[in-house]
């Protein structure tokens, strides 16, 4: 969509898409560049249809758990539900060293942390694309993002979340009309032990619907974090309350 959030995706960008299969996967994707996650580097990720990014392993649980989870699995999660792109939807991704996107994810790290200022030379770009929930009879459809990106020393993660009209499949408890009820989205990251964590607020809660208004950076639908290192980035709380009255 024109004046999105999202960077561009799609067949038009060269991605790849994930088949359709429920509670599928991508293939093991080998990155180009290591990426450190919580002070650990890996060199291998999954692009999991339930709305998850992976390290080493896939992850096909269906419904999300709250964070942290202690059995070793560290992944991130923009928007960890029942996806079934069988019903609806795509998953792409792709590795890229584009220099007019690496230009514009730049620019925007550097807009919110100005003390550090970032010149990217990889990301990844994982998007779902108006993706159906597990035993819908609607329409609906869920459309997020997530960027894995670095300078080589520093590692980011940006979430964009443009459509979110469901928060929950049908063996998760929701309603199969409305794609919600039942246990809502979750939205964060896990390093895989038991003391690094962070759940996005709103996460597991019915108010997980509005993410699409929450942020850590002032830009409604865009959550960023520092994530080699892991880093909190305060919300603002009068915009987090404004948004969830």
């Amino acid at each position: 969509p024109s004046g999105s959030l999202l960077y561009p995706y799609g067949p038009h960008q060269e991605d790849e898409t994930n088949p359709k299969h429920d509670d599928g996967t991508s293939e093991a994707i080998t990155l180009s560049v290591p990426f450190t996650f919580y002070g650990k580097s890996y060199q291998t990720v999954f692009v999991n249809n339930n709305g998850v990014i992976s390290f080493d392993e896939p992850i096909r649980q269906y419904t999300p758990d709250p964070f942290p989870l202690v059995d070793g699995r560290p992944f991130v999660a923009p928007y960890w539900a029942d996806v079934d792109n069988v019903l609806g939807g795509d998953i792409f991704y792709r590795q890229t060293t584009d220099p007019a996107l690496l230009q514009d994810i730049s620019h925007d790290i550097t807009q919110y942390f100005p003390k550090s200022p970032f010149t990217a030379t990889w990301a990844l770009v994982a998007t779902w694309d108006h993706v159906a929930y597990y035993g819908s009879i609607s329409e609906k459809g869920n459309t997020f993002q997530a960027v894995m990106t670095t300078d080589s020393k520093v590692f980011y993660i940006i979430f964009n979340y443009w459509d979110i009209q469901w928060t929950t499949g049908a063996a998760s408890d929701g309603d199969a009309e409305t794609g919600l009820g039942g246990t809502p989205a979750h939205a964060g990251f896990n390093s895989g032990d038991d003391t690094n964590f962070y759940n996005i607020p709103g996460s597991q809660t019915d108010a997980i619907i509005n993410i699409t208004t929450t942020s850590n950076v002032k830009v409604p639908g865009r959550w960023v974090f520092r994530v080699d290192d892991f880093q909190v980035t305060d919300v603002d709380p009068p915009q987090l309350n404004d948004c969830w009255l």
